[in-house]
């Protein structure tokens, strides 16, 4: 059996490396087949390793192993397996880490767990063919407006 330390080790050099080739695929433009095809190559990589422990995502996030479980109770973090023990799926630890190395750039430290969320929710939001196009179409001033704007009152409110 791995120890602690060679295991966060390994993930560690894993989460590196894998970052490093998102960087190259995020510097290409969205419309670049290469993009896509270095951001499935990070994927994959991830997907290889599967799961991970919650003691180890809690050292690579700089969370408590506590607060990871609450997490993965919460749905931010994917559980991939709750008995004989609790593994989480690499990929979600991955993308929280992101996030979380986000909003610590911005100074936010404390009560991440519904900033983490609303952003991960965001973002899938975003990642959704119809919701571009439904904002495609909405910059080109199509569509029909479903609840109109009240009328300003006599003081122009």
């Amino acid at each position: 059996m791995m120890t602690i330390a060679v295991e966060e080790q390994r993930v560690r050099n894993l989460f590196e490396r894998v970052e490093a080739v998102e960087d190259v695929a995020n510097s290409l433009p969205e419309t670049d087949g290469r993009r896509r095809r270095l951001l499935d190559v990070s994927n994959a990589a991830l997907a290889e390793e599967a799961t991970i422990r919650p003691v180890i995502a809690a050292k690579l996030l700089g969370l408590s192993e506590k607060s990871v479980r609450t997490w993965a109770g919460e749905g931010v973090l994917v559980v991939s397996q709750r008995a004989p023990r609790l593994l989480l799926d690499v990929i979600s630890v991955h993308e929280v880490s992101h996030v979380i190395r986000e909003l610590r750039a911005l100074g936010r430290d404390r009560d991440l767990l519904d900033a983490v969320w609303h952003r991960i929710n965001d973002r899938a939001l975003a990642d959704r063919d119809d919701f571009r196009e439904s904002l495609r179409q909405m910059r080109r001033g199509q569509g029909r407006v479903l609840r109109p704007l009240p009328e300003p009152d006599a003081d122009g409110r």
